[in-house]
């Protein structure tokens, strides 16, 4: 069994990009400049947040971070959204989800300029990446391939189970599969599919981002099968100092004897969908720097 170390990858990626910004600076060109918005207090996604601005400076990058109540009207933030719409210095930007109840998080999304959505979810990147057009990847299976891609797991010809159907996760990692290059057969299930079990048992490579802990149990996978695991949950842990310990959607300490190649939670995929948006954001100023 070998893990998956979604840290050491993104370490490395960071290093790349940092080697690519140093020669935009050096050329007197524009460096790349990521901006963020927080709405509320959420614990897990101002730490998250708080990740992305640090790896920003780790890779050279200029980054911004927007902090509003979380009384905020969806009337005032969709003026923030536009405001950085209309600022030429940034090249993208993200809305950090969830959003407090009273703001929908659709039209949020569809007020972002699709040029600058560097998170992936506007239906123009969506309906581009579908089609196999240059587009901004989603972020989180946008980093999963380039773990594929980096420990040399075939994905031709193989038999993929995406388990959960997220616009965010599980949609977009069966087309970016399914698709010439990747060529592999994937099969999307979630909580109604018939025989999810038996359909899992028969997967070379399963991506797990159900959001339900420990859900891919050791006989639902078959020996010598990639396990990509997408969720994180926290879960009460009373020996724990902050009272809860962090665990994916696979039981891991049974289902890992069984694996080729299996991602730990954490430091596996979460590490990953920050570079990946990072990397968007680079796109995003070069797009600009070649104009």
């Amino acid at each position: 069994m070998i893990l998956i170390d979604g840290k050491k990858v993104a370490e490395e990626i960071k290093l790349e990009l940092k080697s690519e910004v140093d020669v935009l600076r050096t050329a007197g060109k524009k460096i790349p400049h990521l901006a963020a918005i927080l709405v509320g207090e959420n614990p897990a996604s101002m730490a998250y947040v708080n990740n992305k601005v640090k790896s920003c400076a780790d890779a050279g990058f200029v980054s911004t971070l927007i902090k509003k109540e979380g009384n905020i009207s969806e009337e005032e933030l969709l003026k923030v959204v536009e405001e950085l719409n209309q600022n030429p210095d940034i090249d993208g930007f993200i809305v950090q989800l969830p959003l407090p109840k009273h703001i929908d998080e659709l039209t949020v999304t569809m007020a972002i300029d699709p040029a600058k959505d560097v998170d992936g979810f506007h239906p123009v990147n969506f309906g581009k990446m579908a089609q196999g057009l240059p587009c901004f990847l989603p972020a989180t299976p946008y980093g999963i391939t380039l773990l594929l891609k980096y420990y040399n797991i075939d994905t031709v010809g193989k038999n993929v189970v995406v388990v959960g159907r997220s616009h965010i996760v599980g949609t977009p990692m069966s087309i970016l599969l399914s698709r010439k290059g990747a060529d592999a057969t994937v099969t999307l299930t979630h909580s109604r599919t018939k025989n999810l079990e038996e359909i899992i048992s028969q997967a070379d490579i399963v991506i797990a981002a159900i959001g339900i802990p420990h859900f891919i149990k050791a006989d639902m996978v078959k020996e010598g099968a990639v396990v990509i695991d997408v969720g994180i949950n926290r879960v009460e842990d009373d020996t724990a100092i902050k009272k809860y310990k962090l665990v994916g959607d696979v039981d891991f300490e049974n289902v890992a004897p069984k694996c080729s190649y299996i991602t730990p939670v954490p430091g596996g995929v979460g590490p990953m969908t920050v570079v990946s948006l990072m990397k968007n954001t680079y796109l995003a100023a070069l797009n600009k720097n070649a104009r």
